[in-house]
Formats: structure tokens, C-alpha cells, sequence
């Protein structure tokens, strides 16, 4: 299994910015990137088309979306859709993104309708959980993200390929504040979320990837990226920077 390095980066950038970005990211990894990895770029909307063309052609690297409507082409002011992000290059799609949840209101339903949507429309799906920091100390990490992966991955069919989903651990108060769950409590939260994949995917569940998220900087990443059960990371921050994310894809 490849480790899955996800370069997130939100509501930043310019065009000319993020060609930049990835131009630099390209040429730095070019030759360099290990064969277990592969490098996920997640750029604004605005920045998908540009930066595909960037990415085109180069061994390892794929593109993502932040966002999608789960519906078809249609009257949906503002949004778009799964077929158009995949004209544009797109292969994944974040869902259940903590941005997503508490900000935008998104709750566990809908999530779950994108999962299923973004899947049956041909993309590699990204499944974000993860804990507030009352809940933490409330004891209910495991409820909150149990719940959260059954209502996102409720419907999905029990044999499905594990190259087409992947799920992703942020907890909540780690996302941007500069804080990152220590390492113990990464391997055991890593491990639930692996026993519960199990549990809903017999065939499958030991081989759906599953990421951690959460103020991951280049100086942290090694020790993290070696736990078990961790095949990957979602990066915020950090993967603003061609220099300091190229340092992460290859700790």
C-alpha cells in the first residue's frame, strides 16, 4: 500500500500562486518521490484546471477536490458537480471535512449521501472524522467517530475496493491551531478506526488507507507517518509551501 501524501489547501491562493506552488512541488519531488508514495494535491476550484495541467504526466502525483454538490449537472447555483471535476483532472474528493461539518453545517447524512455519490461517479472518496477537543475529554472519541464512519460510509457496498476509498483522521482541535495528537493517542485512534473498517468491510477493511490530519509539519511527519495503521497524511498548512511539503512527502 502507498503512503497517500495530501496536500490540502483550502481557501488560499491565486491562479498564478498555485501554478507557482505546484511547479515548484513538481520540479523539487521530480526523480526523488519513493515508489511507496504518491502525492495528493487538493486545490481550490479555481486552481483545479491550471494545476492539472501541471501535474499531467508526472509519476506519482494526482488531483483532487475540495468539495463537490451531490447531484448531476443541474440548477444548483454555486456548487459543482462530481463529472465536472473529473473533466478537469480530478481522480479524489475530500467529504466530512471538519471545515465542512462545523462551519458549513454538514452534517452526518449528508456527508454520507457524498461518499456514496462522489464513489458511484468514478472518484476515490477521502472520508474525514474526528473528534472536538470537549468530546476528547467528554471520553467519547470513540462514539463520535464510530458514528461518524457509520452514517459516511452507510450504503457502501461491502466488497468495495479499497483503492477507491480512504479514510482520514483530524481531530478537530489539531486542525491549523498548531497542536498534533501525540503519538500514542495516534495509534490508538488509528487502530479503532481500522477495527471498525473491519467490521464494515470484512474483505476490505485491512487495506482502506486511513491518514492522519492535524497540524503535520515537516519535522513531525516521520515519526507519525511510521505508526501503524497510518498510510498516509492530510496536510493543511504546511502543504502551502512547495519546500516544506516536499520535505513531508519524502520524510
Amino acid at each position: 500500500m502507498k503512503k497517500i501524501m495530501a496536500a490540502n489547501w483550502k481557501m488560499f491562493k491565486t491562479h498564478a500562486q498555485g501554478i507557482e506552488t505546484a511547479t515548484a512541488l513538481v520540479d523539487i519531488l521530480r526523480n526523488k518521490l519513493p515508489e511507496d508514495r504518491e502525492v495528493l494535491v487538493i486545490p481550490p476550484f479555481t486552481l483545479l484546471h491550471g494545476v492539472h495541467n501541471v501535474l499531467q504526466g508526472e509519476p506519482g502525483f494526482f488531483l483532487g477536490a475540495e468539495n463537490f454538490y451531490p447531484a448531476d449537472q443541474g440548477a444548483f447555483t454555486g456548487e459543482i458537480c462530481p463529472e465536472q471535476l473529473r473533466d478537469l483532472g480530478c481522480t479524489y474528493a475530500l467529504a466530512g471535512h471538519s471545515e465542512r461539518r462545523h462551519i458549513m453545517g454538514e452534517d452526518d447524512a449528508f456527508v454520507g449521501l457524498k461518499v456514496r455519490f462522489g464513489l458511484k461517479q468514478g472518484l476515490r472518496m477521502i472520508l474525514c472524522i474526528g473528534e472536538k477537543i470537549a468530546e476528547r475529554k467528554a471520553g467519547n472519541v470513540e462514539n463520535v467517530l464510530f458514528r461518524q464512519l457509520q452514517k459516511g460510509l452507510e450504503g457502501i457496498d461491502p466488497g468495495v475496493d479499497p483503492e477507491t476509498l480512504v479514510v482520514a483522521y483530524e481531530p478537530v482541535w489539531a486542525i491549523g491551531t498548531g497542536e498534533v495528537a501525540g503519538l500514542e493517542e495516534i495509534l490508538a485512534v488509528h487502530a479503532l478506526v481500522r477495527n471498525k473498517l473491519v467490521q464494515m468491510f470484512p474483505d476490505s477493511g485491512k487495506s482502506i488507507p486511513i491518514l492522519y490530519g492535524g497540524s503535520v509539519k515537516p519535522d513531525n511527519c516521520t515519526s507519525i507517518i511510521s505508526l501503524d495503521n497510518v498510510d498516509g497524511v492530510l496536510v493543511g498548512g504546511a502543504s502551502l509551501a512547495a519546500e516544506s511539503f516536499s520535505q513531508i512527502v519524502l520524510a
